[in-house]
C-alpha cells in the first residue's frame, strides 16, 4: 500500500508503538497515510482501539514473519 511516511516500532512493548504513532500522525497533513511494523503481537488490538478513538482510519493490517504491519490514515 501507498504510504507518505514509515514508522519502525520492532522490538517495542506497548505503550511505546502507540505514543510513536500519535507523534509521528501528528506531523502528517490530513489524508497522508503512517505505515507501521511492530512486534508486539498486543499491538493489533491496540492500533485498532488507536483508530477508533482517534478517528484516523485504520486502512489495512496484516501479519507477516512475526511483524505486524498497520497502515494508519491521517482524518
Amino acid at each position: 500500500m501507498e504510504h507518505d511516511q514509515e514508522l519502525d516500532a520492532r522490538g517495542l512493548n506497548c505503550p511505546l508503538p502507540i505514543l510513536r504513532t500519535k507523534k509521528a500522525i501528528a506531523a502528517l497533513a490530513s489524508g497522508q497515510v503512517l505505515k507501521i511494523v511492530a512486534t508486539d503481537p498486543g499491538a493489533v488490538k491496540d492500533f485498532e482501539a488507536f483508530a477508533r478513538q482517534t478517528k484516523n482510519p485504520l486502512l489495512e493490517h496484516a501479519e507477516a514473519a512475526g511483524e505486524f504491519i498497520f497502515f494508519i490514515q491521517k482524518a
